[in-house]
């Protein structure tokens, strides 16, 4: 069986990308949640995980400990996992691509809480510039393809990679423009997205590195978690 190794649901936006795309897509897997500690997890997550981190994909001997490298090693086997028309394919990659390697203010100031809604201090312009190129990146996929998803009519690996912003811009209230406010709507209504969610409703676990970055960047107005 594969396996599939998370942290916890409230706050890894990079665990809920091979999950939400291996979910959707139906691929058997056994989820294993490893839940965040107080300092450092590196000693415990090392031993799953090459780099000391999730997600982490064990497949018998093999193990893939990047969420990119997951996606695209589950596309050598499954179909789907990327569109299958090579011009929406390479944009579905540069876009994916785009996501794991830039939007650092983003990722900084708006981190992953699904639970909570926030109200921002303030949106200076390095985050005003990627909410900004979100919402034209978002709507160029959704008018070139034709949606309903962000290369075509399929949900793929794309989509997966933009899951844990589509759960940032309900936490946190982030302006999305045209199309690209009806996508959210419509990502948050999938069955993956909803378990998910739901899941991390659920958890007791809180974080204090995570809460307290919250709290640095803008006040919680609400907070949906279980007490």
């Amino acid at each position: 069986m594969t396996t599939l190794y998370i942290a916890n649901k409230n706050y890894s936006s990079w665990s809920l990308r091979p999950w939400v795309l291996m979910k959707h897509l139906g691929l058997p897997f056994d989820e294993q949640l490893m839940i965040f500690g107080e300092g450092s997890n590196w000693d415990a997550f090392r031993q799953f995980s090459p780099s000391g981190r999730v997600p982490c994909l064990r497949d018998g001997d093999t193990v893939v400990w990047d969420s990119l490298a997951i996606a695209e090693y589950l596309a050598e086997a499954h179909p789907g996992v990327w569109p299958s028309d090579r011009i929406a394919r390479a944009w579905a990659r540069s876009a994916a691509a785009e996501m794991h390697s830039g939007f650092g203010t983003l990722r900084n100031e708006c981190g992953m809480s699904c639970g909570l809604r926030v109200r921002l201090h303030a949106i200076g312009p390095a985050l005003q510039a990627d909410i900004a190129r979100i919402n034209e990146l978002w709507n160029e996929g959704l008018s070139r393809f034709g949606g309903p998803f962000l290369a075509g009519d399929a949900f793929s690996a794309v989509d997966a990679f933009y899951a844990p912003v589509v759960f940032r811009i309900q936490t946190y209230g982030l302006p999305m423009q045209g199309a690209a406010a009806a996508y959210v709507q419509r990502m948050l209504a999938l069955p993956a997205m909803r378990e998910w969610y739901t899941a991390a409703l659920a958890e007791p676990w809180r974080d204090h590195a995570h809460e307290a970055e919250t709290h640095h960047f803008g006040e919680v107005t609400e907070d949906f978690r279980l007490a």
